[in-house]
């Protein structure tokens, strides 16, 4: 492990180097990539750097322990030291581990999620719109930045589909786990028995593909203008602002008809292209390792059901997780208090990749 953290600390100066160059200065998408190396190496760099630190005093103690013309006061004092640092040492080795692990690229980028009804009717689309407001919730709590794309309103309330982005600090990395299908058991308002039924809602969370990632090229894409339909002001309903592309090579559609400018529309519609189209590439690097994919918590498979949410016994339940990681209080994750449940999920990830000895 020890050369392996020093050739790590050495690449990290090297890139420091590298950041100053001129070469690197102009070319946009290397300066990216080497700044999210930077940002990633950084806390394996610091947690090195002491961890070999505490490996050099160890061994410095050693050596004083044995040399006889030493005080025996200050041999004393070093033998006490190594004692501390024998405790010391396997913690700081441990947490290395973790951080060695190899890290998702995508962590570090921002997301979009797409929210879509499933089975359940009217209840489908109102147990989607109580996901948005979770999301919703828990962004704001954190601090992140929710931005509407686009949205299909259902006629008792909620949505038939809705996507928006989320933008924070390692947004993509906290909520992927996200994705599967989510189920919901409880009464509708509209049942008059008392019955309990299920309905559930799709979840997509893809990371968000920067301009660097995914060339779009102009004779690819067909874009259509058209006037927005659905509520909205006079400017949205009646001036033709909402935008529709589609990319000819794959098939992909993308519409958004939110804002009242026709150019903020296109630049949404745009943002949720590329990822899309960001989102098949890495389909294709992944597809050689799909069987192990479904094996680990973070397999992201929308046919998948993660998560059931029973509103009667005010019980959250996410099925990839064990024991008393398990089950959560229903009233606290819809206010948006998902960190736990997060928290839970990335340590069973990385329990699972230490397992398969992924470092």
């Amino acid at each position: 492990m020890e050369e392996k953290l020093k050739e790590l600390i050495a690449k990290y100066n090297d890139n420091l180097e590298k950041l100053s160059s001129q070469e690197i200065m102009t070319d946009q998408k290397k300066l990216t990539e080497l700044n999210r190396e930077q940002k990633r190496l950084q806390p394996i760099v610091v947690a090195a750097e002491n961890y070999l630190k505490v490996l050099t005093d160890y061994e410095n103690n050693k050596v004083i322990m044995r040399d006889k013309t030493q005080d025996p006061e200050f041999r004393e004092l070093a033998e006490e030291e190594n004692k501390e640092l024998e405790l010391e040492i396997p913690k700081l080795e441990e947490y290395l581990k973790i951080l060695l692990i190899p890290q998702d690229p995508n962590d570090s980028k921002d997301c979009i999620f797409e929210l879509r009804a499933g089975t359940g009717g009217d209840e489908a689309g109102i147990f989607c719109g109580d996901l948005f407001r979770m999301y919703s919730r828990w962004a704001d709590i954190k601090g992140y930045e929710v931005e509407i794309i686009s949205l299909n309103e259902a006629e008792k309330g909620g949505f038939k589909e809705i996507v928006f982005s989320l933008s924070g600090e390692e947004i993509y990395g906290k909520t992927k786990f996200e994705s599967g299908v989510h189920r919901v058991q409880r009464v509708p308002e509209t049942e008059a028995s008392g019955r309990v039924h299920t309905s559930a809602a799709t979840v997509a969370v893809l990371p968000e593909a920067e301009d660097v990632d995914v060339e779009i090229r102009d004779e690819d894409l067909r874009i259509d203008i058209f006037r927005s339909g659905g509520k909205g002001g006079q400017n949205v309903n009646k001036v033709e602002t909402a935008v529709r592309m589609v990319h000819i090579p794959t098939g992909i559609v993308v519409s958004c008809q939110e804002e009242r400018s026709q150019l903020k529309n296109r630049q949404k519609a745009m943002k949720v292209l590329r990822t899309r189209l960001y989102e098949l590439e890495l389909e294709k690097q992944v597809g050689d390792i799909s069987s192990q994919r479904k094996s680990m918590v973070k397999s992201g498979d929308r046919s998948e059901k993660v998560r059931t949410y029973n509103f009667p016994q005010n019980r959250f339940t996410d099925h990839r997780l064990e024991g008393d990681a398990k089950n959560y209080p229903l009233k606290e994750i819809m206010d948006g208090n998902l960190d736990p449940v997060i928290e839970n999920l990335q340590l069973a990830e990385r329990t699972e990749l230490l397992k398969q000895g992924n470092i």
